[in-house]
């Protein structure tokens, strides 16, 4: 799971728990680790997006923006109640 995602569902108002519940192999620590690394990195993290959107884009496809959840159809953000 790549940081940057992390970083955008988080960003666009997914709870630590329910990215953890999401991805339970990462566990709380890791995705915690995670976020900590986008906020130290924000510069970087923020390009890597814009490398992506960029990529999205020149295939045709829709962005992954604030609310990626929604964007990507997943059922599941946060309001999550699995």
């Amino acid at each position: 799971m790549p940081v940057r995602r992390l970083w955008l569902w988080y960003r666009g108002g997914a709870a630590v728990e329910t990215l953890v519940k999401r991805y339970p192999t990462l566990g709380p620590g890791k995705v915690l680790d995670a976020l900590a690394f986008a906020y130290d990195n924000l510069d970087v993290i923020e390009a890597d997006v814009d490398r992506e959107r960029a990529i999205l884009e020149k295939k045709g496809k829709p962005p992954v923006g604030i609310r990626p959840f929604q964007q990507m159809g997943l059922p599941f953000g946060e309001d999550d109640e699995e």
